[in-house]
């Protein structure tokens, strides 16, 4: 008689990004941290909740470095394996960076998962890290009452690529390179609510590497990047609102979803995340009268593996929006601006 079938996401309280803790509690925890200032070599710290730290060897060198790691938001462990990697290596583009190695962050519940599928995640992890082309050169395991996976990544880059979230001018065009709704699909999923067509569709756009960052690194127009993730797309643009002193204007119709995602979230497909997502920075967030609140949480959604936020100078945006979307990246749409005023985000139909 064959052994049950255990679901990975049944084994985790949360799943993907959305196991991210709300931005109210990481500013919270990170307030009386010591000051990263007396260590000049530190380009990057966490003065603006940035994607990676950046540390400046010589004149010509940068190292970029990140953590990342999460519970299943497949249940498939090889594409768990996949979308984790994606995510971790995202980070270190977002900065402009090239990545040149990583090491893999495991934790198994090893009395509930078999060996054979702990093997699929780390398959599924070295084949992005292969297509990425760095090897996973180490890393550290523990037997954990969750699945957790992901990596540290570690990056390269000259002190002028450096592309961070506080970077943004008034008049900016802001693109998003990737359509949202990924956790609305994990949510579905784990109600055995999406259909093939949207899983394949939600592991496309989760294991697309975010490798156009180290090249808008280059480009002296492209003022700030950042990677949306479990915060959403309100949240990361908040952080860039804020660390760039400005506001942001988000044009929710031209925000691109994955085809599905509408109509999930009408019909209730909703993260606890992105509740406290909203909980967290609502306040700082102006909505159209009469949006509905489906519409909010999908601006809310906390997104795994998710695209860049770019933003470039307004007479560039046309050249580098196909520029993105020629390097693979179809989805990928003019969503906003940047305005001078205060660190805020202004949302309109």
């Amino acid at each position: 008689m064959n052994a049950p079938v255990i679901r990975l996401t049944s084994l985790a309280h949360g799943g993907g990004c959305g196991c991210k803790l709300a931005p109210s509690v990481l500013q919270e925890l990170l307030a009386d941290q010591p000051a990263a200032a007396p260590y000049r070599q530190l380009l990057v710290g966490t003065e603006t909740g940035d994607d990676a730290a950046v540390w400046q060897v010589d004149d010509n060198t940068c190292i970029v470095a990140t953590t990342d790691f999460f519970m299943p938001v497949v249940d498939d462990p090889f594409d768990f394996g996949r979308i984790a990697a994606t995510n971790a290596i995202s980070d270190v583009y977002a900065m402009g960076a090239r990545p040149i190695m990583a090491l893999a962050i495991l934790g198994m519940p090893l009395d509930k998962i078999s060996i054979e599928v702990v093997r699929e995640i780390l398959k599924g992890g070295a084949s992005v890290c292969a297509s990425a082309g760095i090897p996973v050169a180490g890393g550290h395991s523990i037997d954990s009452p969750e699945p957790i996976y992901g990596l540290a990544v570690i990056g390269v880059c000259r002190p002028e690529q450096v592309r961070r979230n506080a970077g943004a001018k008034p008049g900016d065009a802001v693109i998003l390179t990737k359509p949202i709704g990924v956790g609305i699909y994990s949510a579905a999923i784990k109600k055995g609510e999406l259909d093939g067509a949207g899983y394949a569709e939600m592991i496309a756009t989760t294991t697309l590497l975010n490798r156009i960052g180290t090249e808008l690194s280059a480009d002296p127009d492209v003022h700030a990047v950042t990677d949306v993730t479990g915060f959403g797309l309100l949240g990361h643009g908040l952080e860039m609102a804020r660390g760039s002193n400005l506001s942001l204007v988000i044009e929710a119709d031209k925000v691109p979803l994955l085809s599905e995602a509408a109509a999930l979230a009408e019909r209730g497909f909703i993260t606890g995340a992105s509740k406290r997502n909203w909980a967290s920075y609502g306040g700082s967030v102006r909505l159209p009268a009469g949006m509905p609140d489906w519409r909010r949480d999908l601006l809310a959604d906390p997104q795994t593996s998710g695209g860049l936020l770019v933003a470039c100078a307004p007479e560039k945006a046309e050249a580098t929006l196909k520029r993105i979307v020629a390097a693979g990246y179809p989805a990928a749409k003019t969503v906003g601006r940047a305005e001078a005023g205060a660190p805020e985000i202004k949302v309109v139909a």
